[in-house]
């Protein structure tokens, strides 16, 4: 196969894709009512990458509108697992700090895993995994160092065609 065959890449991700909803299925069934894998995304990037991040920092890490991470966040704060405050550096924008709830959920929804993580390990060689994992955390670096800045602000967007 061709290094640069297309169907190489879109075989990768669509299995990736399939992977991620039946992953996303079956970690939702253990979340939380009324909870939801965004609401726990938000929550693992304020522990991962920074607390006390914008949401319009994070709406850029997830590449979702800024009404999209309002909106988890709204559910977030509403559950108490996250606080949003003034920011302490200009006091006109908010940022987002986790609770100790916020944290302690968290913690807990990995852990309500692990009869599933114990499905997985009896019926899957967990050697393969450890084979690839660092295979798709260098394709998850690159796609993120690659992917679509933010155009800059002081000229128009254009479509390639007229300048």
């Amino acid at each position: 196969m061709q290094e640069n065959d297309p169907t190489l890449f879109f075989g990768v991700f669509n299995e990736i894709g399939i992977i991620e909803q039946l992953s996303r299925a079956l970690f939702e069934a253990r979340l939380p009512k009324g909870l939801i894998a965004p609401h726990f995304a938000a929550l693992s990037h304020l522990i991962r990458v920074r607390d006390g991040a914008t949401p319009m920092e994070m709406a850029r890490a997830f590449q979702v509108p800024k009404t999209t991470m309002t909106h988890t966040l709204s559910v977030l704060a509403k559950h108490e697992l996250v606080d949003i405050r003034p920011n302490p550096n200009d006091r006109r924008s908010k940022c987002v700090w986790l609770t100790d709830a916020g944290r302690a959920m968290r913690d807990k929804a990995i852990a309500d895993m692990s009869p599933d993580f114990r499905v997985l390990a009896d019926g899957f060689d967990t050697d393969r995994l450890v084979e690839i994992l660092p295979v798709l955390t260098d394709l998850r670096v690159f796609l993120d160092n690659h992917r679509n800045a933010e155009p800059p602000r002081d000229r128009p967007v254009t479509d390639g065609k007229n300048g």
